[in-house]
């Protein structure tokens, strides 16, 4: 395996130390979202497409899994609302099966245990994983979650951007709006579900008092599937001290995320309000304008799907500009990222942080834009001290360590 794309700036004695680890570890995203057009015999992930994430660009960087991910939007709380979660729920599901068993299943298999993943990566294979973000799809259906279990899910969040059924959302902090103080009567009961079922609690995107409840009801311990350290980056997204000493009580793990707001809002605006500048100017110079941002999450699907398409043209445009604009605006990076990790590292422990990068949902930072720089991440750790043990935990083994506990737990309740 060739592994390229990592810093210019580190000796050539650090980069072969930490290539070394990279190829001998298990390493592990915990969060890359899908697009199900990707996922069709003419359009698919054993082709370097535009997205973040595909087969080419795991190998290139040696990423070894992917958790692909399940995600819907929060819609209206109704029957009709809940018909088409599940609808669009279900067509992702498909898509990943239909990768791992019909388009390349000689490249890239699914797994839903730690055995399962170690025995593909034995094999030489790629590795898909599959968790749900936001929980909205079941509707008031509880049954749903095995169903969800049985189609390969390990891990679901109980709500994303907008309180769901089951719980309230971190984006109620903004105007202080809460729907449930926490979580529901169903949300409660979802969570005992999912430990029945051997499907790890995701909190990413609850509210911190969800995720204080989800702590006391939960059997198993909980991740955070993309989350960093408010302590160093103030966004409701993140995780504060009093939540991250939970995970090192419960024997949690926090999946730091390389999503670049959530880990220096300050340096993430200031490049991203010059990025956009030139994008602007390059629509321009095609005929068009960008709307804002409000006015886009507000398009129908097939006017936001043309939106997109034409934004992916004018950013390969303004590609050469933007790269240039790094020489003048420092964007978020992987020493930025890699702050979060020895912060988190120092507050709950080394067992209890992992690696992820929001890829295709808005994650990426300047040297690991995609799954091809992933090296770049061990480059930094190795720079920084870190041990190949250490690395190995970080980049998955931590991970891998919770799903086994949490898949112990539901062989308990099964049984009892």
């Amino acid at each position: 395996m060739t592994i390229t794309g990592f810093s210019q700036d580190t000796s050539p004695e650090i980069v072969e130390k930490a290539k070394l680890i990279h190829e001998k570890v298990i390493t592990i995203d915990t969060h890359d979202d899908i697009n199900v057009d990707n996922f069709t015999p003419e359009k698919n992930y054993t082709m370097d497409l535009d997205s973040q994430v595909n087969l080419p660009k795991m190998d290139k960087g040696g990423l070894d899994v992917s958790w692909l991910i399940v995600y819907t939007g929060q819609g209206e709380l109704n029957a009709e609302g809940y018909e088409a979660a599940h609808k669009n729920a279900i067509s992702k599901f498909e898509a990943i099966h239909r990768l791992c068993e019909e388009i390349a299943p000689d490249k890239i298999g699914l797994a839903t245990s730690s055995s399962e993943v170690r025995a593909l990566v034995k094999e030489g294979k790629k590795v898909a994983m599959i968790g749900v973000e936001n929980a909205y799809p079941i509707g008031e259906d509880l049954d749903k979650i095995r169903e969800f279990y049985e189609r390969g899910a390990r891990y679901m969040s109980l709500s994303h951007n907008g309180h769901s059924q089951l719980s309230d959302s971190n984006t109620g902090e903004e105007n202080d709006e809460w729907l449930h103080g926490g979580l529901s009567e169903l949300g409660k009961e979802a969570v005992a579900e999912m430990n029945k079922w051997g499907i790890m609690i995701d909190v990413s995107h609850p509210s911190k008092e969800a995720i204080k409840q989800m702590f006391e009801i939960s059997r198993a311990p909980l991740i955070a599937s993309h989350s960093s350290a408010r302590a160093l980056c103030d966004h409701s997204r993140n995780l504060d001290d009093e939540l991250l000493q939970l995970f090192k009580e419960h024997g949690g793990v926090v999946q730091t995320v390389a999503f670049s707001a959530y880990i220096n809002t300050e340096k993430h605006n200031a490049f991203n309000d010059a990025a956009n500048e030139v994008y602007k100017e390059k629509a321009r110079e095609r005929g068009y304008d960008i709307p804002e941002r409000d006015s886009i999450k507000t398009m129908e699907p097939e006017a936001k799907k043309a939106f997109y398409e034409k934004y992916q043209k004018v950013q390969e445009l303004a590609k050469s500009d933007v790269e240039a604009l790094k020489k003048t605006i420092s964007p978020v990076n992987v020493s930025d990222f890699v702050d979060h990790i020895d912060y988190l590292v120092e507050k709950i422990g080394i067992d209890h942080v992992g690696i992820s990068s929001d890829f295709d949902g808005g994650g990426g930072i300047a040297g690991w834009e995609d799954a091809s720089e992933t090296l770049n991440v061990t480059i930094e750790l190795v720079k920084r001290g870190y041990t190949e043990d250490e690395i190995a935990k970080l980049w998955g083994e931590n991970l891998l360590r919770v799903l086994d506990e949490v898949q112990a737990v539901a062989a308990e309740i099964q049984k009892s």
